[in-house]
């Protein structure tokens, strides 16, 4: 049931491509999983490993597991103490991953494996991470919904033009991953990280599939954690180096009124009429200072940032990749004839 390889088998070389999958209680799941999983590996015809991150499982996913590790040297199992999260999980994968390429996918089997070798042909053309988008998703509507709605306003503030942040079926460079930072929430803001640190973002169609075994992690707490990490993602990419121009926002929304409101009873007070009592002159003292208390915050971030702040943080330089190989003459004919106007 196992694949073996011999030393002379590609398997046998130091892999060039990883696949990451975070896993918790998916017991039902694991066989057609490794199975599938080995398939789509195999398929790319090059040397590879599977990194399984066995997310704190309590239904003996870890010993079916090990078993598998045991007769397999391309699967490796990474075990967690206890449930520490889907981040943590893809942060260990990419930090032991060897591969030139990383892939990452969920362990319930909706994604599907057979599309390994489409995800590396886009990285080969010249993508630095390309996403899943799960065009015809196959969940309940409770779940597509606050997708739809999570989708459409990180991509609205973030800028990214992705149509599904929360596929977890990616691919990614080598130089990619080594440059993100993955903790907390951020392993559905990726693709805003990579981007902000200017890597090339491409989207591919992928298969989505029923869930036929085990039960969804997905809740209404995790569409509100979601919109929570959205703001420190953006603390972290786009304001990272101009701590002071994120607070200056809320500042100035709630300053602004707070001076209107004072400098309207300014000018009662100074016809002579009594502020001293009047709930409008509490508010007004409240917004003022509150704008002011971000303002200090914000003055305080840039001390923080100037003292602390490392230059890698604030560009990524790409290493030199080997040209690509010439057209050929009757391709490269046509790649030089003019464009004919419309």
């Amino acid at each position: 049931m196992q694949p073996q390889h011999a030393a002379g088998e590609p398997n046998a070389r130091s892999p060039e491509i990883s696949v990451i999958v975070p896993i918790y209680n998916e017991i039902d799941s694991l066989p057609e999983l490794y199975a599938q999983l080995t398939a789509g590996c195999r398929a790319t015809a090059r040397p590879y490993e599977i990194l399984v991150i066995n997310d704190g499982s309590t239904d003996g996913t870890d010993l079916d597991l090990d078993a598998l590790a045991a007769a397999d040297p391309q699967l490796h199992v990474i075990h967690f103490r206890r449930n520490f999260g889907k981040s943590p999980a893809l942060a260990a994968g990419f930090e032991r991953a060897r591969g030139e390429i990383v892939l990452t996918l969920d362990g319930d089997l909706q994604d599907d494996p057979a599309l390994i070798p489409a995800f590396i042909a886009r990285i080969e053309a010249g993508a630095d991470l390309v996403s899943g988008y799960k065009a015809r998703r196959l969940d309940p509507l409770g779940k597509t919904l606050p997708s739809k709605l999570f989708n459409a306003v990180v991509r609205r503030i973030s800028g990214i033009p992705l149509r599904d942040f929360n596929c977890g079926f990616k691919a990614y460079r080598a130089e990619c991953v080594r440059e993100l930072s993955v903790y907390g929430g951020f392993h559905r803001f990726l693709p805003v990280l990579a981007g902000e640190r200017g890597f090339r973002i491409e989207e591919l169609v992928v298969n989505h599939r029923p869930r036929a075994h085990g039960v969804s992690k997905y809740g209404l707490r995790r569409l509100i954690d979601g919109l929570l990490d959205l703001l420190t993602v953006l603390l972290v990419t786009r304001f990272r180096s101009r701590p002071l121009h994120f607070f200056s926002v809320p500042a100035v929304l709630l300053g602004a009124p707070g001076v209107a409101i004072l400098t309207y009873l300014s000018v009662i007070w100074a016809q002579g009429d009594s502020i001293g009592t009047r709930p409008l002159l509490t508010l007004g003292v409240l917004l003022v200072t509150t704008a002011a208390h971000f303002l200090g915050l914000g003055l305080l971030g840039e001390l923080l940032v100037r003292t602390t702040l490392r230059p890698s943080e604030i560009y990524s330089i790409r290493p030199p990749r080997p040209p690509r190989p010439p057209a050929p003459l009757a391709d490269q004919a046509a790649a030089d004839a003019p464009i004919a106007a419309p």
